[in-house]
């Protein structure tokens, strides 16, 4: 990845598992997206947060590299989820559970592939992806995209939609 580049990059909890079901999780999210912007680490164009998986268009801010901001991003987005586990679900942690050197649980799949949207017709096409997402038969969590409240599908719909302020128009 590399500075002021957008990309498309998605990223899958462990085993698919259902962690992010959890309003409170996917609101962690979205609150270091925010923190994110504000310290001008990276721009946020577009995202989709599902029960397993996020996807997202970023675009990132020097001077970390993007490598480096997406890592703390996932190790703070982790330490948080973790913590709420151990105290509210103990059990959950069970489906975490990994035989890594340097960690006892994990939230994130690793290898996360992001792809470089090297033109408007690309970004556009997954835009359209990430904000139907919910919509798909074996999600059915919204009947139109801008019903989806983890999504920046009302901000690109409904044109006095402010929800997520810290949000950037594509084409900008």
């Amino acid at each position: 990845m590399e500075w002021g580049k957008q990309y498309f990059y998605t990223a899958t909890i462990i085993n698919w598992y259902h962690i992010l079901k959890n309003d409170a999780y996917k609101q962690v999210i979205i609150d270091l997206w925010k923190f994110q912007v504000k310290e001008e680490r990276m721009i946020v164009y577009g995202f989709v947060i599902m029960p397993n998986h996020y996807h997202a268009i970023f675009s990132f801010l020097p001077p970390k590299q993007p490598w480096e901001t997406m890592r703390d991003t996932h190790k703070f987005i982790s330490w948080q989820i973790i913590n709420d586990l151990e105290i509210k679900y103990p059990k959950a942690i069970d489906k975490l559970i990994v035989d890594k050197r340097d960690r006892k649980i994990q939230i994130w799949q690793r290898n996360s592939l992001p792809i470089h949207l090297y033109n408007r017709e690309i970004a556009e096409q997954k835009l359209i992806y990430i904000h139907n997402n919910p919509l798909q038969n074996h999600w059915q969590l919204a009947e139109i995209p801008e019903e989806y409240q983890f999504s920046s599908a009302k901000f690109y719909l409904l044109e006095n939609e402010r929800k997520f302020d810290f949000l950037t128009h594509y084409l900008c």
